[in-house]
Protein backbone atom coordinates (compact mmCIF):
# COMPACT_ATOMS: atom_id res chain seq x y z
CA UNK A 1 0.00 0.00 0.00
CA UNK A 2 1.39 3.62 -0.43
CA UNK A 3 -0.20 6.65 1.00
CA UNK A 4 -1.06 9.70 -1.49
CA UNK A 5 -1.94 12.85 -0.16
CA UNK A 6 -3.86 15.93 -2.72
CA UNK A 7 -3.31 19.35 -1.86
CA UNK A 8 -5.31 21.72 -2.27
CA UNK A 9 -4.49 25.29 -2.26
CA UNK A 10 -6.84 28.90 -2.75
CA UNK A 11 -6.79 32.06 -1.82
CA UNK A 12 -8.95 33.74 1.29
CA UNK A 13 -9.99 37.87 0.76
CA UNK A 14 -11.49 40.18 3.67
CA UNK A 15 -13.66 41.75 1.08
CA UNK A 16 -13.96 42.49 -2.57
CA UNK A 17 -11.95 45.57 -2.50
CA UNK A 18 -8.80 43.26 -1.80
CA UNK A 19 -9.71 41.30 -5.33
CA UNK A 20 -8.92 42.21 -8.58
CA UNK A 21 -11.04 44.35 -10.60
CA UNK A 22 -12.51 41.43 -12.54
CA UNK A 23 -12.55 39.26 -9.65
CA UNK A 24 -14.13 42.08 -7.56
CA UNK A 25 -17.35 42.88 -10.43
CA UNK A 26 -18.04 38.94 -10.28
CA UNK A 27 -18.22 38.87 -6.89
CA UNK A 28 -21.19 41.79 -6.99
CA UNK A 29 -22.72 40.00 -10.04
CA UNK A 30 -22.78 37.01 -8.00
CA UNK A 31 -24.56 38.70 -4.75
CA UNK A 32 -26.99 40.83 -7.00
CA UNK A 33 -28.06 37.64 -9.00
CA UNK A 34 -29.52 36.38 -5.10
CA UNK A 35 -32.15 38.65 -5.68
CA UNK A 36 -33.49 36.66 -8.56
CA UNK A 37 -33.92 33.41 -6.07
CA UNK A 38 -37.23 31.88 -5.70
CA UNK A 39 -36.85 29.81 -2.67
CA UNK A 40 -39.95 29.68 -0.76
CA UNK A 41 -38.79 26.18 1.19
CA UNK A 42 -35.61 26.62 2.13
CA UNK A 43 -35.45 30.63 2.05
CA UNK A 44 -31.93 30.29 1.11
CA UNK A 45 -31.19 32.46 -1.74
CA UNK A 46 -28.08 31.88 -4.01
CA UNK A 47 -26.92 33.67 -7.05
CA UNK A 48 -24.05 33.16 -9.52
CA UNK A 49 -22.40 34.69 -12.11
CA UNK A 50 -20.21 32.93 -14.71
CA UNK A 51 -17.98 34.80 -16.72
CA UNK A 52 -17.39 34.21 -19.97
CA UNK A 53 -14.04 34.46 -22.65
CA UNK A 54 -16.02 37.31 -24.76
CA UNK A 55 -16.27 39.11 -21.62
CA UNK A 56 -19.97 38.75 -20.88
CA UNK A 57 -21.48 37.79 -17.58
CA UNK A 58 -24.15 35.33 -17.24
CA UNK A 59 -26.10 35.34 -13.82
CA UNK A 60 -28.55 32.44 -12.39
CA UNK A 61 -30.14 32.54 -9.17
CA UNK A 62 -31.25 29.01 -7.07
CA UNK A 63 -35.11 28.08 -8.35
CA UNK A 64 -37.22 26.16 -5.89
CA UNK A 65 -40.36 23.69 -6.63
CA UNK A 66 -42.86 22.11 -4.70
CA UNK A 67 -42.32 19.18 -6.58
CA UNK A 68 -38.95 18.26 -5.09
CA UNK A 69 -36.49 17.30 -6.80
CA UNK A 70 -37.46 19.60 -9.73
CA UNK A 71 -35.81 22.98 -8.99
CA UNK A 72 -32.26 24.32 -9.63
CA UNK A 73 -29.17 25.93 -8.24
CA UNK A 74 -28.08 28.87 -8.81
CA UNK A 75 -24.30 27.55 -10.25
CA UNK A 76 -26.41 25.43 -13.03
CA UNK A 77 -29.08 28.02 -13.91
CA UNK A 78 -26.24 30.21 -14.66
CA UNK A 79 -23.74 27.60 -16.37
CA UNK A 80 -26.41 26.04 -18.43
CA UNK A 81 -28.03 30.03 -19.36
CA UNK A 82 -24.34 31.04 -20.48
CA UNK A 83 -23.63 27.52 -22.57
CA UNK A 84 -27.01 28.48 -24.32
CA UNK A 85 -26.39 31.79 -24.82
CA UNK A 86 -22.64 31.44 -25.80
CA UNK A 87 -22.41 28.27 -26.58
CA UNK A 88 -18.82 28.78 -28.52
CA UNK A 89 -17.39 30.42 -25.71
CA UNK A 90 -15.46 29.38 -22.58
CA UNK A 91 -16.36 29.87 -19.04
CA UNK A 92 -13.35 31.29 -16.80
CA UNK A 93 -14.53 32.10 -14.22
CA UNK A 94 -17.64 31.68 -11.50
CA UNK A 95 -19.03 33.64 -8.45
CA UNK A 96 -21.02 32.18 -5.66
CA UNK A 97 -22.96 33.93 -3.57
CA UNK A 98 -26.10 32.98 -0.79
CA UNK A 99 -27.90 33.40 2.32
CA UNK A 100 -30.90 33.17 4.10
CA UNK A 101 -33.95 35.67 3.29
CA UNK A 102 -31.64 37.00 0.60
CA UNK A 103 -28.73 38.49 3.03
CA UNK A 104 -25.42 37.55 2.71
CA UNK A 105 -24.16 34.54 4.95
CA UNK A 106 -21.14 35.16 7.32
CA UNK A 107 -19.17 31.75 5.67
CA UNK A 108 -18.71 31.48 1.92
CA UNK A 109 -21.31 29.30 -0.22
CA UNK A 110 -20.21 26.52 -0.84
CA UNK A 111 -21.17 24.70 -4.18
CA UNK A 112 -23.15 21.06 -4.04
CA UNK A 113 -21.79 18.25 -5.68
CA UNK A 114 -24.22 18.18 -9.25
CA UNK A 115 -22.66 21.73 -9.45
CA UNK A 116 -19.34 21.04 -9.14
CA UNK A 117 -19.40 18.22 -11.84
CA UNK A 118 -21.44 20.49 -14.45
CA UNK A 119 -18.13 23.05 -13.23
CA UNK A 120 -15.86 20.40 -14.24
CA UNK A 121 -17.70 19.26 -17.53
CA UNK A 122 -17.33 23.25 -19.20
CA UNK A 123 -14.05 23.19 -17.61
CA UNK A 124 -13.14 20.00 -19.44
CA UNK A 125 -14.89 21.13 -22.68
CA UNK A 126 -12.75 24.42 -22.62
CA UNK A 127 -9.99 22.53 -22.03
CA UNK A 128 -8.45 26.08 -19.89
CA UNK A 129 -8.83 26.25 -15.83
CA UNK A 130 -12.37 27.72 -14.63
CA UNK A 131 -11.63 29.50 -11.43
CA UNK A 132 -14.47 29.54 -8.29
CA UNK A 133 -15.60 32.02 -6.16
CA UNK A 134 -17.10 31.23 -2.81
CA UNK A 135 -18.36 34.23 -1.08
CA UNK A 136 -19.32 35.12 2.37
CA UNK A 137 -19.51 38.37 4.43
CA UNK A 138 -16.71 37.05 6.44
CA UNK A 139 -14.60 36.28 4.12
CA UNK A 140 -14.14 34.81 0.13
CA UNK A 141 -12.68 31.63 -1.19
CA UNK A 142 -11.04 31.75 -4.61
CA UNK A 143 -9.93 28.65 -6.21
CA UNK A 144 -7.85 28.13 -9.36
CA UNK A 145 -9.75 25.71 -10.88
CA UNK A 146 -12.50 23.53 -10.23
CA UNK A 147 -10.10 20.24 -9.98
CA UNK A 148 -9.46 22.38 -6.86
CA UNK A 149 -12.75 21.74 -5.29
CA UNK A 150 -13.21 18.20 -6.71
CA UNK A 151 -10.89 16.55 -6.50
CA UNK A 152 -10.46 12.68 -8.60
CA UNK A 153 -13.37 14.35 -11.22
CA UNK A 154 -15.73 11.99 -13.13
CA UNK A 155 -14.70 11.85 -16.52
CA UNK A 156 -15.26 8.10 -17.56
CA UNK A 157 -17.30 8.95 -20.47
Amino acid sequence: MTEKEIKISYEEYRCPEEMLPEDRELVCEAMEAMNGAYAPYSRYHVGAAVRMSNGQIVRGANQENAAFPSGLCAERTAMFAASARYPDKEMLSIAIAGGVYGRLGKEPCTPCGACRQVMAQYQAKSGKPMSVIMIGSSRIWKFRCVDDILPLIFDGI
